[in-house]
């Protein structure tokens, strides 16, 4: 159903009221062990029905707490968590440049699906920012030289600056390819989650909600399945984990209350993981 408002003076009151209808009936039995491959399920399946399924929205912050959000693209979804690329002179680069967490939420309404994740921001390598780069349109890559993302610029002076990349670079038409360098301002982030929910929408909006929380401690640590009314309290969530190295993720993520519990093996460093393996978070199903 389209929107439907009413103007009246300065306010719009916006009038609909869209029924949603998932197919999906999320439970802790329904979905996948590790968020990513669930993610990588959703992904997959909405190539068939969305219009350009990578648009999400990326949500920072400064050290205040002033957030900020923007639509980027999804470029990559691995073991680690989600990339994308932007110029690091952007104010979204800056913000995680001093406040290194980050929110990323993707909507899907032909689908009535909505994903939302939340994790420390990492850099990509040098390496995946070239081979990425590479892949651009011509037109794009001398477009990164030529925009000095999130600053004031003139009227007319994008183009210009465009117009001298071109020269600099001997770009004469667009259709024959030229090696344009990757510029040492612009490349990747990755975002490694320490939680992602995933949304269904259903009638009278009783919404299906499941999410998956990363664990501080793996000692003695069990797989549990939960799910809540939509009264039901929500842990508050854990600590961003610090940088460094560990696992895989299809082996850091845990499921939160489900009797009978079934014990799981102490699992080291969860935490302080960088790549998310499965049994260090926790699934927690939610109806609201």
């Amino acid at each position: 159903m389209d929107a439907v408002i009413e103007p009246t003076g300065d306010k719009i009151r916006v009038l609909s009221h869209r029924q949603y209808d998932a197919s999906d009936q999320l439970t802790p039995f329904s979905v996948l062990p590790s968020p990513l491959d669930q993610f990588r399920k959703w992904f997959t399946e909405a190539q068939d029905y969305v219009n350009e399924p990578e648009a999400m929205s990326v949500s920072t912050a400064t050290v205040a707490g002033v957030p900020s959000s923007r639509f980027v693209l999804l470029k990559q979804v691995d073991r680690t968590g989600f990339v994308f690329f932007t110029n690091y002179t952007s104010r979204k680069s800056r913000e995680i440049a001093e406040n290194p967490v980050a929110a990323l939420a993707l909507y899907w309404p032909e689908m009535h699906r909505q994903v939302r994740v939340v994790g420390r921001v990492e850099k990509v390598s040098t390496e995946e920012s070239t081979e990425y780069y590479r892949s651009r349109p011509l037109g794009s890559r001398v477009g990164t030289w030529a925009s000095p993302q999130s600053s004031v610029v003139e009227e007319g002076e994008v183009a210009t600056r465009f117009k001298q990349a071109e020269e600099k670079f001997g770009v004469i038409d667009r259709k024959t390819e030229l090696d344009v360098p990757l510029p040492d301002f612009w490349g990747g982030w990755r975002v490694i989650p320490n939680e992602v929910e995933f949304w269904a929408g259903k009638p009278s909006r009783l919404h299906d909600r499941i999410r998956y929380t990363r664990q501080e401690s793996s000692d003695n640590q069990r797989n549990k399945l939960a799910r809540p009314t939509p009264a039901a309290d929500i842990p508050p969530a854990m600590a961003v984990p610090t940088h460094g190295s560990a696992p895989p993720i299809a082996t850091l993520w845990a499921v939160a209350n489900h009797p009978p519990a079934v014990t799981t093996p102490p699992i080291p460093a969860c935490a302080a993981a960088a790549t998310v393996p499965a049994h260090c978070f926790s699934l927690l199903n939610l109806n609201i």
